[in-house]
């Protein structure tokens, strides 16, 4: 089995392009910084993981990904290999995207980022199915709405 999920921070904006051909298909390449869980004295904090993702996930992430985001991505790894204009063999590991999705709201990651409003971002239409927490309650907690425990299965 081949499945990768990953969490962290896009390190750039998704670079775009589409392939040629009858049917162009939309390209896109980012990298992720994902946070080490533990570590060593002397060693980096993060690995930088490319990722590569096509089609429509290719579209979505151009629209609304941008640098610094934390987003979430499951997919599979690929390596690959090419020879560069030096002659030299150069071997590639990406994650192809199968799977993307916002790991933050706008408003904590707009604190983190120092706001969207600079570089142009609009966030993706969303929807949970839940009722927004209690502002008055100040505690995290949501307030359940009157009825809807009759419609709890562990009720």
């Amino acid at each position: 089995m081949n499945k990768v999920v990953l969490m962290g921070r896009l390190t750039r904006d998704p670079e775009v392009r589409y392939s040629q051909g009858a049917s162009q298909t939309a390209v896109a390449r980012f990298s992720l910084a994902v946070q080490r869980r533990f570590k060593r004295e002397g060693d980096a904090d993060a690995d930088f993981i490319n990722c590569v993702a096509f089609g429509r996930q290719a579209e979505f992430a151009e629209k609304y990904f941008r640098q610094g985001m934390r987003i979430c991505i499951s997919g599979r790894i690929q390596t690959g290999s090419y020879v560069n204009r030096d002659g030299v063999k150069v071997y590639t590991t990406d994650v192809v995207v199968e799977e993307q999705d916002f790991c933050e709201s706008k408003n904590s990651a707009g604190q983190q980022m120092g706001g969207y409003a600079d570089n142009g971002y609009q966030p993706a239409p969303a929807y949970s199915g839940r009722p927004a927490p209690s502002a008055a309650a100040g505690d995290g907690f949501m307030t359940i709405p009157d009825g809807l425990e009759e419609e709890l299965p562990f009720a």
